[in-house]
This record gives C-alpha cells, structure tokens and sequence, in this order.
C-alpha cells in the first residue's frame, strides 16, 4: 500500500470513541482522511480538534445517518463524486447494546431493527457501492470494527420481532459483519484488497 501520507482513508463514527481517535492517530501521521459522522456540529467539533492537535489540514466531512439506507446511498454517491480514490475504508460507525432505546426495541427509518441496520446493514451497503472505487485504489484495504460478542441469527426472526433483547441484537449484528468480512475478503482475494475485522470487546450471552 502507499504510505499513510499518501492514503485517502474513509473512517465512518469519526466523531467519537474508537473512530474519533483513530482518525486523530491518522491526522497525525498525513492522511488525507474523509470524516462521517451523523452530526454536523460533532463533526465540525472533530475536525477542528484534530487541526488544533497536529495541524492536518487535509480533512473532509461527511454527514449520514447510518438509520437510513437513503442517506447511506447518498453518502457513497458523494463521496464517488468527490474522491478519485479510498485507499483504506474503516467501518467503525455503530451502536451498542443499550442505548439508543435502554432494553427497548426500536427500528430504523427503513423499518428495520435499529442495531441490524446500524452496525451491519448501512456498512455492508456503505461498502458495496464504494467497492469498484476502492477496487481501482488497489492495493486497498477494508476494515471492520466488529466484536468478539457474537450471537446466532434466528433467520426466521432476525429483526426479533417476536422476543427482543439489546444484546442479542447487537452481537448478531456483529456476527454477520464477521460473516461479510469473510465473504468480501474471498472474493477480493486476488483484486489487491485486504478486508480485515477486528475484535471491539462486548459480552454476550449464549441466546437460550
């Protein structure tokens, strides 16, 4: 891959937590870092932190809302638009097992389960229209923040419609982004793209 100063690197949930201080670590070493986030205040917020702390000017925002594959299309529509390349994409934007909804079932603009659209659907969308685009950035790389809090998917009710519980949600959202990473990494294997996932630590239960 090209050096870290010379790498377009797309980091989703840049401004807080893990991707606010992995965007900040990239800053700082040149990166030309393209920046989600849900909010424009927040984002505004991350950007000029990360100026102030190592003066990386080369910083651009994007604003979707990961609960609408809508605004997830348009998200990867603009950033086709304004990037000639993504070197690395960091799938890192997510929600965990208790808040938003405290133990409450709560559902997407799409009418999806909140957690399986957040932290699975919205990436896996995110990543297929963006994938010709960091295919031509080859040798490219793809990330996912997922978790070692796994949990099976009741595939005759994977929105748990019928029995719901904030960590069963979260865990079998992050096992099929485990499953994707898999399956994305065969079938890239031999495009000059790596697709890797990593360990977010979380407990989860066995489902009874």
């Amino acid at each position: 891959m090209r050096p870290t100063a010379e790498q377009v690197i797309l980091v989703t949930g840049a401004t807080d937590g893990l991707g606010r201080a992995l965007a900040t670590e990239l800053a700082s070493r040149g990166a030309t870092l393209l920046l989600h986030g849900r909010d424009e205040a927040r984002l505004a917020d991350t950007v000029e932190r990360i100026r102030a702390e190592n003066g990386n000017e080369k910083l651009r925002t994007y604003r979707a809302d990961f609960s609408s594959l809508d605004e997830v299309g348009e998200l990867a529509e603009r950033i086709e638009r304004d990037q000639e390349r993504v070197d690395v994409l960091v799938n890192n934007a997510g929600i965990g097992t208790a808040l938003p909804g405290d133990g409450v079932r709560m559902e997407s603009r799409d009418g999806h389960e909140l957690r399986f659209a957040v932290n699975y659907l919205a990436h896996f969308l995110l990543t297929r229209r963006l994938e010709s685009l960091i295919v031509r950035s080859a040798r490219a790389r793809i990330v996912n923040v997922s978790s070692a809090g796994q949990a099976p998917i009741d595939f005759d009710d994977v929105m748990l419609e019928r029995t719901y519980d904030g960590v069963q949600a979260y865990c079998q959202s992050k096992l099929a982004q485990v499953m994707f990473t898999f399956d994305l990494a065969e079938e890239r294997r031999d495009a000059g793209v790596t697709v890797n996932c990593l360990h977010r630590r979380a407990t989860c239960p066995p489902r009874s």
